[in-house]
């Protein structure tokens, strides 16, 4: 019986080490797509759309050489490679695209000479492999309005000639859906009908291309946030269960997206945008603290995605040799953020494991931008800590140096700021959507108001005049067909402009959107629906209004911590000071116990050294305090016992 008994727990304890063995083998392998925090380079950043395949290898050759040895193992071009870089392109123009016969994109052979002769990406994707790298494009979400324009044939993959239903050819013009054309670049693409058989077969025909390029991350933009399309998620995601290649998925941007939201789409993708774009501004950094806390505390950070991992992405890490938003000119300055300040976007970029793709030129690459990348400590936090999360057990307060015991500090003051009220959308699945009501003005005019709970609403009640759109064509009474029960919103009683959801254009990480107006038109973005649960759907998004408040200047100062757990044990602790002037920020020892589940440290003592000034602090007993300067972080590696 003892013979048994042990074979049985030798066996028992090999089967289990092996099993072990397997798991860590497959994630290293990279079966599990996005087992840890995907890390790259991305073109958007320093080129903005106008790179060339000339410019794009000698990145990619130097991401090889300089950050492979540190993960980092995606390059990724960013938007508009099929665009023609020749006078009157822009961002937003409007017939200067290379397509092929079925309507998709194919790169500008211009700016792409390797992708003649119906090449597409496969030249580039081969030499990107041969450097040891993953290739990922960036893509719009559905189709062109070009190919729409065009009517091009649709594509049935699965018998390599025009789609064919209902005994008839189906056409561009069948599947685009003009009033939900992406509303920050409006002629560039639409939405394509995904109930439609022509309309999931285009977009199966696109990722096939894609996968038979040898592309291994796509990310997909104005599908997400205040662009959301879960249509056109949910079938992609299927699309990339059963292609004949392992292909990352990655959603951009996001524009007022919150846990709820974002719940939908997790498990369907492997990283998501939760701000909108990040450029080097310190507005810009101060602007991801709350939005990553939220993430956080509704443990949505490595949570199950996409045949693996997902991540909440706070977007690329814009050092270095950059150039502007949406401009036609490639890197021509750099990185408007001090040293100081982008440390502390690295440290906290690690701290909340985002994704980390480096936007600068890597021509360009300095010392200090290399290192801050490369920092070991930062790079092991971001792959391997656990317990990731805000730590609000801190004090802080302006250093005085009056007396000989050392530093003293002040308490700070709780200033308070001007409210705003601005009109944001969210899930519909969020509480604060619920609201709206019908106000009857007269026998022919009715408004729609907002009362929310009494903390967000303002002093009376915010309503605007609601009318069903007038019809004036065929094609009008096409869409009334299409829209039957939902009506525009406007300002005044005048009804010449129309409420329209999500901005037109692009939106920084530090910008919230107001519902703001234009010309009344049938499309998406304008059309609204009442739902007798006291939600606004808007048709464009089937996002729900609500009507949301900011403090001036909110998120620009204070004093904010992140913590986190180490593979050994170890804890993690950042601070960052948001103000514009030096803090002493102090944690109790005994609040750390929060990482650390089941311990208590109400006795316990510390052994630390902070990782930027390199000090040795020893013995720490009852708290960790230290002066940061402005904008800047300390990072303390903590062995507490």
């Amino acid at each position: 019986m003892k013979v048994f008994v042990r074979s049985f727990l030798c066996f028992f304890f090999i089967f289990f080490f092996l099993q072990r063995v397997i798991c860590e083998t497959q994630a290293e392998s990279g079966s599990e797509h996005a087992s840890l925090p995907p890390r790259g380079w991305n073109s958007f950043d320093s080129f903005c759309w106008t790179i060339s395949e000339e410019e794009f290898l000698q990145n990619a050759e130097l991401v090889a050489q300089r950050l492979h040895a540190h993960g980092y193992e995606y390059v990724v071009v960013d938007y508009l490679w099929y665009r023609r870089k020749v006078k009157g392109a822009y961002t937003d123009s409007l017939g200067f695209d290379v397509i092929d016969e079925w309507g998709r994109m194919i790169p500008d052979p211009g700016r792409w000479p390797s992708s003649r002769g119906g090449k597409g990406f496969t030249e580039v994707a081969r030499k990107v492999h041969s450097m040891g790298l993953k290739f990922g494009i960036h893509v719009m979400r559905g189709i062109s309005t070009q190919a729409v324009n065009a009517n091009t044939p649709i594509l049935d993959i699965t018998k390599g000639s025009a789609y064919e239903e209902s005994g008839r050819q189906w056409h561009a013009k069948d599947i685009g859906l003009t009033d939900r054309r992406c509303t920050w670049m409006p002629h560039g693409f639409m939405s394509v009908n995904t109930k439609l058989g022509a309309g999931r077969a285009f977009l199966r025909s696109l990722y096939q291309q894609y996968a038979d390029w040898g592309v291994d991350f796509v990310k997909n933009d104005c599908v997400f946030g205040d662009d959301l399309n879960i249509d056109e998620i949910s079938f992609v995601s299927e699309v990339l269960k059963e292609i004949n290649r392992p292909i990352l998925y990655s959603l951009s941007p996001g524009t007022s997206v919150t846990p709820t939201m974002a719940k939908d789409v997790s498990g369907l993708v492997n990283m998501y945008r939760i701000t909108g774009d990040d450029w080097d501004s310190w507005g810009d950094v101060t602007a991801h603290f709350d939005v990553a806390r939220d993430f956080s505390a509704s443990n949505m950070i490595g949570a199950k995605g996409l045949l693996g991992k997902s991540w909440p992405d706070l977007d690329m890490l814009p050092f270095g040799w950059l150039t502007d938003p949406g401009s036609n000119e490639g890197p021509h300055r750099y990185c408007n953020l001090n040293v100081d300040e982008q440390r502390s976007q690295m440290t906290l970029w690690s701290m909340v494991k985002s994704p980390l793709m480096f936007g600068g030129d890597m021509r360009k690459l300095d010392e200090i931008t290399f290192n801050l990348i490369t920092n070991p400590i930062l790079l092991e936090i971001n792959s391997f800590s656990s317990n990731n999360m805000e730590f609000p057990h801190i004090t802080g307060g302006k250093p005085v140096h009056l007396s000989k015991q050392g530093v003293q500090s002040n308490s700070v003051a709780d200033v308070k700021a001007s409210e705003t009220h601005f009109l944001g959308l969210s899930s519909c699945k969020d509480s604060k959507s619920k609201g709206w009501s019908i106000k009857a003005i007269d026998d022919d005019l009715e408004q729609v108001c907002w009362e929310g709970n009494s903390r967000s609403k303002p002093h009376a009640p915010f309503c605007l005049y609601k009318r069903r759109p007038l019809s004036a064509s065929d094609e009008d009474t096409m869409h009334t067909l299409q829209n039957q029960g939902k009506f525009h919103l406007h300002a005044t009683d005048t009804m010449e402009f129309c409420l329209h959801a999500s901005p037109k254009q692009k939106l920084t990480s530090k910008e919230f959107k107001r519902g703001s107006f234009s010309p009344c038109r049938w499309e998406a973005n304008q059309m609204w629906e009442l739902n007798h649960n006291g939600t606004l759907v808007n048709s464009y998004s089937g996002l729900c209004a609500s009507l949301n408040t900011i403090k001036a200047n909110a998120g620009s100062g204070g004093i904010r911590s992140w913590i986190a757990t180490g593979r050994k044990g170890e804890i993690y602790l950042a601070f960052f000071n948001l103000n514009s002037e030096k803090n002493v920020i102090t944690a109790k020892v005994s609040d750390l116990a929060t990482v650390l589940p089941g311990k208590i440290l109400n006795d316990a003592s510390c052994t630390g050294t902070e990782v930027w000034s390199g000090k040795n602090y020893g013995l720490i007993k009852e708290s960790v305090s230290i002066a940061v300067e402005v904008h800047e972080c300390a990072l303390f590696i903590l062995n507490c016992s």
